[in-house]
């Protein structure tokens, strides 16, 4: 049996637990909040206030968001625009029940998404969370499958990559790949679903290995679980176009999705893309003709493939209202139009209608202001200042990332990539470095990025409006915290070469 104490899952982190700060100090008082928060043994600090990418404290910090929370405030904090439309949505209506009404919030930010795919998708349901999108993802793959000309009922396994996340709801966690989220909770997880390797070059290639055999690689590994499976089993195949917080903002490998969409067209499986984190801009995808203001991670050339089904959050409504969204493509709603006319499922706030006007609002925002370009140009020098500053680092593997969305893998051997021990507790001692004075930077940590358990990674993720200045400013204070939590975490310490830290 698991033991409940040898991790804390917040959804979003892993982490072994440290001493409480009551532990470590007895003046600490014991926390007396009310609400039952990631952990029972401190408070969190409390924000008073937030605006542009700052957030202010009770203990009069002012904190550079440089995450923006889990890559959620693609606009910042306080933005007037998106208050207002709240508050106009607010006076005209707040809340009705999706089953008998719809609202015009609701139609205006399906219209603005589905034409943002250029017709590709065909209509969008809106939840309140990333876990949610997913799980309604899961249940249309099923559906599908059963009101297609020729049903297929046995169609309910699921196929997913290690390392991955999708979410904390049981069905999405199910499909899921990462090893410490499903821990304890594996007894209740559904077993139709298995997993075989992310597109991960950094661990998944040797130096000398083309992009091209990777791919090829990964290909026949993906067309043999297939096989092993039962190729008429497979409801569907999930992932994410750029791995999130599961293993710091890997990209897949050019080509890899389209191998992938041809294995599940060869046996009749649809295609889930998970843009929870990575979509709504975040990337920056690069124009195409076919798609000339991209917003979407697919839509960029290195990916260049179409799902069956994608489901968006984070950035969709930047942390204005909670509000997540699934889209499915043409094929899938015809089958449903020509069978029962429904999709069997829902939730009391879907379609919320102060939620649906806030996505929208941040929509138009990024559309009118160009933002997509500039996430482009500020990120392309996110990396390569990161790439400057910390490259070089010893205990820094790897730096990866596309748009504002860079992730930053620890080591303790550059060369073998051998990752720390969790009792090390590297991403998150940056963190709560990051966050102490004088640095007050948020910094977001990743744990489990070689094999599920072990491995340390944080990203970065600004909002689309950042300027140069900033992104400077991000990165310096960035490189100070990593290199100052190394000095002193292992101070006198050798490396296996027999150079000191």
């Amino acid at each position: 049996m698991p033991s409940l104490t040898s991790i804390v899952n917040d959804g979003n982190v892993v982490i072994e637990p440290a001493e409480s700060k009551s532990e470590r100090d007895p003046q600490v008082k014991h926390p007396r909040s009310s609400v039952l928060h990631r952990s029972l043994h401190e408070d969190p600090l409390h924000v008073v206030k937030a605006q542009g990418n700052y957030l202010y404290l009770t203990n009069g910090q002012k904190v550079f968001d440089a995450t923006g929370g889990a890559a959620v405030s693609c606009l910042g904090h306080g933005n007037k625009r998106v208050q207002q439309a709240v508050m106009d949505q607010m006076n005209s209506v707040s809340y009705c029940h999706s089953l008998f009404y719809a609202t015009n919030a609701a139609e205006e930010l399906a219209h603005l998404l589905i034409d943002s795919t250029n017709g590709e998708m065909a209509r969008a349901f809106f939840i309140s969370s990333g876990s949610e999108a997913n799980e309604a993802a899961l249940k249309l793959a099923r559906q599908y499958h059963l009101e297609k000309s020729h049903p297929e009922p046995e169609r309910v396994h699921f196929i997913s990559r290690h390392q991955s996340y999708h979410g904390t709801t049981l069905g999405a966690l199910a499909a899921g790949g990462h090893v410490a989220r499903r821990k304890i909770y594996e007894p209740l997880l559904s077993a139709n679903s298995s997993r075989v390797s992310p597109c991960y070059k950094y661990r998944g290639t040797s130096f000398l290995q083309r992009d091209s055999a990777y791919v090829q690689q990964l290909e026949a590994e993906l067309d043999a679980e297939f096989q092993r499976v039962g190729p008429s089993n497979v409801a569907a195949f999930i992932a994410e176009p750029v791995v999130g917080a599961a293993l710091g903002c890997v990209p897949a490998t050019p080509g890899y999705f389209q191998a992938v969409r041809r294995v599940c067209d060869k046996y009749g499986a649809l295609l889930i893309l998970d843009e929870v984190m990575c979509g709504a801009g975040r990337i920056g995808p690069e124009p195409t003709e076919k798609y000339p203001n991209p917003l979407h991670a697919w839509q960029d050339p290195r990916f260049d493939v179409v799902p069956d089904i994608m489901t968006m959050g984070k950035g969709l409504g930047g942390g204005y209202m909670p509000i997540a969204a699934m889209l499915a493509n043409r094929r899938l709603i015809e089958v449903l139009s020509k069978g029962t006319g429904s999709f069997s499922h829902g939730q009391t706030y879907q379609g919320h209608p102060v939620a649906c006007k806030a996505a929208g609002e941040v929509q138009r925002i990024i559309s009118q202001d160009g933002l997509i370009a500039n996430v482009r140009r500020q990120g392309k020098l996110l990396g390569e200042l990161l790439k400057e500053k910390l490259g070089s680092h010893q205990a820094v593997g790897d730096i990866r990332g596309q748009g504002l969305f860079w992730g930053i893998e620890f080591v303790a051997d550059k060369t073998t990539k051998e990752p720390f021990e969790p009792s090390a507790r590297v991403a998150m001692g940056i963190h709560e470095l990051g966050m102490q004075e004088p640095h007050s930077i948020s910094l977001y940590p990743g744990t489990g990025t070689a094999d599920g358990e072990r491995g340390d990674h944080i990203l970065i993720a600004p909002a689309y409006n950042v300027s140069e200045e900033e992104i400077r400013y991000a990165v310096d204070v960035t490189a100070r915290v990593v290199k100052q939590f190394f000095r002193e975490k292992f101070e006198g310490q050798y490396l296996a070469n027999g150079s000191a830290w």
